[in-house]
């Protein structure tokens, strides 16, 4: 099937329906200006080369037009969300009223815990993967806090199995039928960010609502490279970044789905702002909150137009590549990416990232037995980005807009020098 040659890596790149893509954006270069092989979108996506064009032409209507820009820019900032909501629903498959861009994927975190995890002296429990990202933790401890309930014992963790890296979601079913009925809100990491493993959602929906639990996800390490299809998962709720396979800039904003059965639901606890407001009175300022039925009900502030505009570059982009191609593209990816670790035949390399592409997203996650930092830092010397994780692992995430098959086979050829 695949050859380990860097005519066969130059011949899936002239074969590649999405070569085109990668002349869109820029890449870091070395000294003598020659371009680094970038593997890191899993931490910060590369800029689209017309980013800068939808910034200036923001900053262009407020040089003008001042706060007429709400209404009179060429994309006018009032309803400037809405103009991001069509794409971003068709990459995390839903509809686009349980779609809304805003705030950063912790704040968006915190505010779906507050509609979805209402705890009870019966039910206060949340369950997550045990090496979930920690800002995840953190803020799901925070939450039990609040509650006035204790980490300790309200805090279960799915974990590995001794002696292995990835979750099974038998154990997952073992520790509901155990706990389930003290269980308020699972919350998983859907691709986890050490190891790669991307989890079955619709199963973990389907589990926890079994067992009467609200479920939620967080996509960053999934969003723009997997099909998470999130209407049909019957999950409450998802969150996600935008600033890694999503290209929209370092801190850009975050994203939140709910799903439409809670739409209507004014009742749900939130914290709110005026921008979650009945959009034809929110100007008015003398009414009683009537919130917008939706993903767009839980918005509190007006959004900041600047980050916006780089999502909308980033969005139009895989407007045109289209999820299904990039997400076909990124199995053969990752496909060639494993065939070539284990052409290598060093019994220092495992790769601890699910084989099954449908368990594994654009990432894999490369365990060198013996390994420290300094592996890492001899890569980036030989002109690789990728990513290094305490205490053995290489994060490599080959992103399907703008990596190439010739990038895979050159990032392994330098693996392979550094390690001799």
């Amino acid at each position: 099937m695949y050859q380990n040659s860097l005519e066969y890596a130059r011949k899936c790149d002239l074969q590649d329906p999405l070569r085109s893509f990668r002349d869109e954006f820029y890449f870091p270069k070395d000294s003598q200006g020659n371009r680094l092989i970038y593997l890191c979108g899993n931490s910060l996506g590369l800029q689209p080369k017309n980013t800068a064009a939808y910034i200036q032409e923001e900053l262009n209507d407020w040089a003008t037009l001042g706060v007429e820009g709400h209404t009179d820019a060429k994309h006018p900032w009032m309803p400037y969300h809405e103009f991001l909501t069509d794409s971003m629903a068709k990459i995390v498959g839903a509809k686009p009223s349980e779609v809304v861009i805003m705030n950063g994927l912790t704040a968006n975190l915190h505010f779906m815990m507050v509609s979805f995890y209402q705890p009870t002296p019966e039910r206060h429990k949340i369950i997550i993967e045990s090496d979930a990202f920690p800002s995840d933790r953190y803020a799901v401890e925070s939450q039990i806090k609040f509650h006035g309930y204790n980490p300790k014992e309200s805090l279960l963790l799915w974990s590995p199995r001794k002696g292995e890296e990835l979750c099974r979601l038998e154990d997952l079913e073992a520790l509901l039928k155990e706990q389930g009925d003290q269980v308020a809100l699972i919350m998983i990491g859907n691709t986890n960010y050490y190891t790669g493993q991307s989890f079955p959602l619709k199963a973990i929906t389907h589990l926890g609502h079994t067992h009467g639990c609200m479920v939620g996800f967080d996509l960053a390490h999934g969003v723009g490279n997997i099909l998470p299809e999130l209407h049909d998962t019957g999950a409450d709720f998802a969150v996600w970044c935008t600033y890694k396979y999503l290209n929209s800039g370092p801190g850009s904003l975050g994203g939140c789905f709910v799903h439409e059965r809670h739409a209507h639901n004014s009742d749900l606890n939130r914290f709110a702002g005026w921008w979650g407001h009945n959009k034809t009175t929110r100007f008015n300022m003398r009414h009683e909150f009537d919130v917008i039925p939706g993903a767009e009900g839980w918005q509190q502030s007006n959004p900041p137009i600047l980050s916006m505009a780089a999502i909308r570059a980033s969005l139009d982009l895989f407007d045109k590549a289209g999820m299904g191609s990039l997400r076909k593209k990124s199995i053969a990816l990752t496909g060639y990416l494993a065939f070539l670790l284990d052409e290598m035949k060093d019994d220092r390399i495992t790769v601890i990232t699910p084989r099954d592409p449908e368990e594994r997203g654009c990432q894999l996650s490369i365990q060198v037995k013996s390994a420290d930092r300094t592996l890492h830092d001899q890569l980036t010397k030989c002109g690789v980005i990728s990513d290094w994780r305490e205490p053995d692992v290489i994060r490599v995430a080959p992103a399907p807009l703008y990596n190439s098959f010739e990038d895979v086979y050159t990032f392994v050829n330098r693996l392979k020098s550094v390690l001799k």
